[in-house]
């Protein structure tokens, strides 16, 4: 007889119970012992039993970092997403349902019993990701755009089988970092910084891309479908949800479009072999598809505005509303740049270095720097404004930086060219000039202005854009002002421009 306990099958022949690892060999001569065409024939069904449950076995990939010293370090990136990111408290009931639902899934979870803990973050692009030792973050988006609880159990048992696996850990190891935080002030970063850039961003910038070590391989990816649809179907979930939620992404934002799929990049042929290893497992008449809570959480999720990764790059969600998101006053860190009532936007002769992944530039003393090493905005406090009721988040006065990568190596023109092309579809009604050559920091950019007549009321917005080949990409600068201000601003600009050093 068998008997089917947790993710095994137990066999029990002559009175001695077998698991289904490493076993076929002793099964096959077990039922050579047995006499009899009855026996013979409950032998064969154990058999065809086995063969159907011969799911795939994966380890962690191998580091030489303790469990201990992953969960310490996975307790302090945190503490770094905390500042950085809104997350609900946990008394929220979206982060209750998600603890509830988590809790389902690590039961299953195979290996080190980690100590799992997942949460929501208030962002409305559909991502997740998991940081060393067991601590899962959940877009408000990715439960928005689940169609039922199977499918968002489906990410959430994904990402638990990245912490199984141990990947951020190998990744970190592969990469040579210094340590596991190397990158963790990126973690913020979204896919923009508002302002003229519109959405662009070289690899992506959003959650979890540009940390090396939260970004999976293909081959990470693939391990954690295979492993992450073992654990949806021992939890009792359809593990067909999993492919399923992600050709719905892909289906709807295109082919690496959401920044889901850019942090966590298709093996290829995913429903294919997801469909392969579902094969293995015993059929079950019953599978949970969806859930009362699912549907009370989702009802209450469902139209609900999380904060945008330009928000979040900005720091606006640091700013108490009571009214437009779910995470009201979450990780209050005092006011967000542009709420004071009064302006001043001098520029203070004096200068500060902020020194990038790549660059160091001088900016005036009384001006902030918001972002990260690798995409930052400087202005002063003033010079971002809010707008919707305070939903929008605009850089008025300053200066944004960013990569831009093309999708192959192309010349300084036909490279900057794209970039403008991309910054002009992503903001109807800019209108570049003439594009020329400058030289700043010893290297010859290009250099083009730009004006949106629409914007700041009908008084129009000035934009400078003047872009470098660094590394087979373009770092670009923006330079922002009202179109009636920007001659005023423009010694400034120049000065910053010229403080640019490369690295």
């Amino acid at each position: 007889m068998f008997a089917r306990l947790g993710k095994h099958v137990m066999l029990f022949i002559d009175g001695e119970a077998v698991r289904e690892t490493g076993m076929r060999k002793r099964l096959s001569s077990k039922c050579r012992k047995l006499i009899g065409g009855v026996a013979a024939f409950l032998c064969a069904l154990l058999f065809v039993a086995l063969v159907l449950e011969a799911r795939v076995e994966l380890q962690p990939c191998k580091n030489h970092v303790a469990p201990q010293d992953q969960i310490a370090l996975g307790e302090k990136a945190a503490r770094q997403v905390y500042l950085r990111m809104p997350v609900l408290p946990d008394s929220s009931p979206e982060t209750r349902y998600i603890a509830s639902l988590g809790r389902k899934l690590a039961a299953q979870a195979p290996g080190y019993k980690w100590p799992y803990n997942y949460h929501v973050v208030n962002v409305a692009d559909i991502n997740a990701f998991a940081l060393p030792g067991g601590s899962i973050f959940v877009n408000l988006g990715t439960i928005q755009a689940a169609a039922n609880e199977a499918q968002l159990a489906g990410v959430m048992a994904h990402e638990t089988s990245h912490v199984v696996l141990q990947h951020s850990v190998c990744n970190a190891e592969k990469e040579k970092r210094v340590g596991l935080l190397a990158g963790i002030g990126q973690i913020a970063a979204g896919v923009a910084l508002g302002g003229a850039a519109g959405e662009l961003a070289g690899e992506g910038i959003g959650l979890g891309a540009g940390l090396g070590f939260l970004k999976m391989s293909r081959g990470a990816e693939r391990q954690a479908d295979l492993m992450g649809v073992g654990i949806l179907y021992d939890a009792g979930y359809d593990p067909h949800a999993m492919a399923q939620f992600f050709e719905t992404i892909q289906q709807k934002y295109g082919k690496g479009s959401a920044q889901f799929l850019s942090d966590h990049p298709d093996p290829g042929n995913r429903t294919e072999y997801v469909e392969k290893e579902i094969a293995t497992f015993v059929p079950r008449s019953n599978y949970i598809t969806d859930t009362p809570a699912f549907d009370q959480i989702h009802q209450q999720v469902t139209g609900l505005r999380a904060y945008t990764s330009q928000e979040i790059a900005s720091g606006a969600w640091k700013r108490q509303s009571s009214t437009q998101t779910v995470s009201a006053g979450v990780n209050q860190q005092g006011a967000e740049p542009g709420s004071g009532t009064t302006q001043d936007l001098h520029v203070s002769s004096t200068m500060k270095t902020f020194r990038g992944s790549d660059f160091s530039i001088q900016i005036p003393e009384n001006w902030k720097a918001f972002g990260n090493a690798n995409a930052a905005m400087f202005a002063p406090s003033e010079g971002i404004s809010r707008s919707g009721g305070g939903r929008q988040t605009t850089l008025v006065y300053g200066v944004l930086t960013d990569v831009y990568k093309a999708q192959q190596q192309l010349p300084l023109d036909q490279a900057f060219d794209n970039l403008v092309s991309e910054v002009t579809r992503d903001n109807p009604g800019l209108q570049p000039g003439q594009t020329i050559s400058i030289t700043a920091a010893g290297t010859t950019g290009r250099s083009v202005h730009c004006e949106r007549p629409s914007e700041k009321n009908g008084g129009g917005e000035h934009d400078w854009i003047v872009g470098f080949q660094r590394n087979g990409a373009i770092r670009y600068f923006v330079f922002v002002a009202p179109t009636g201000d920007f001659p005023s601003m423009k010694p400034a600009f120049d000065n910053i421009l010229h403080s640019i050093t490369f690295q």
